[in-house]
C-alpha cells in the first residue's frame, strides 16, 4: 500500500519550478545550537512585524523548535552558498568561527544579507509538518547583494529583465 496520491509528482514538479529565497533558520535549544536552511520563510505582518516558515518535525531541530521561546532567520546572498550547504547537508552545521551568540542566546551567522531575532508566537502542527509563526524583536540588514534562490534542485541567483517603467 502507498500513501502516493495521483498528483505528488506535478505537486513536486510545480514546486521545483517555483524560485524561493534562501534562508537559515537557527535555535539555541539548552545551551546548544541548531539549525537548518528553509526555503519555506515568508513574511506575514508589517504591523506588528511577524514572518512564518514550515519544518518537519521529523527534522533533528524541531525538538529545538518546539521548545525554545526565541529564534534567528538569516537570509543568504550569492557568496553564502557553501552556508546553504552546510546547513542542509551536513551535521556539523556550527564548527568554526562562522557564527557568534546574539540575542536571546540565538545563534547569529556572520557576513550574511542580514538577520532576525524573533519571539515564537504558534506552532501549528498538521500531521509530520508544523508552520512556526514568529514575531521580529532584533535584527540587522547586511549588504545589498545579490540573494540565493533555490530552483528546480539547484542554486540560483534572479537576472534583471530588460524592462522599464
Amino acid at each position: 500500500m502507498t500513501d502516493k496520491t495521483p498528483f505528488e509528482g506535478t505537486f513536486k514538479e510545480m514546486f521545483r519550478r517555483h524560485a524561493a529565497g534562501v534562508a537559515i533558520i537557527t535555535v539555541n535549544y539548552q545551551g546548544e545550537p541548531y539549525g537548518f536552511t528553509a526555503t519555506s520563510v515568508a513574511s506575514l505582518s508589517a504591523q506588528p512585524p511577524r514572518f512564518t516558515f514550515n519544518m518537519a518535525r521529523s527534522s533533528s531541530s524541531w525538538p529545538a523548535v518546539a521548545n525554545a521561546t526565541h529564534l534567528g532567520v538569516h537570509m543568504l546572498g550569492l557568496e553564502n552558498q557553501a552556508l546553504a550547504d552546510r546547513f542542509a547537508r551536513t551535521k556539523d552545521r556550527f564548527g568554526g568561527d562562522h557564527w557568534e551568540v546574539g540575542p536571546h542566546e540565538v545563534p547569529i551567522l556572520k557576513d550574511v544579507a542580514g538577520w532576525l531575532i524573533g519571539k515564537i508566537q504558534m506552532r501549528l502542527s498538521f500531521e509530520n509538518n508544523a508552520v512556526v509563526v514568529v514575531e521580529v524583536v532584533e535584527g540587522e540588514v547586511g549588504d545589498d547583494g545579490s540573494p540565493l534562490l533555490y530552483h528546480a534542485g539547484g542554486y540560483g541567483q534572479p537576472v534583471p529583465l530588460d524592462y522599464e517603467i
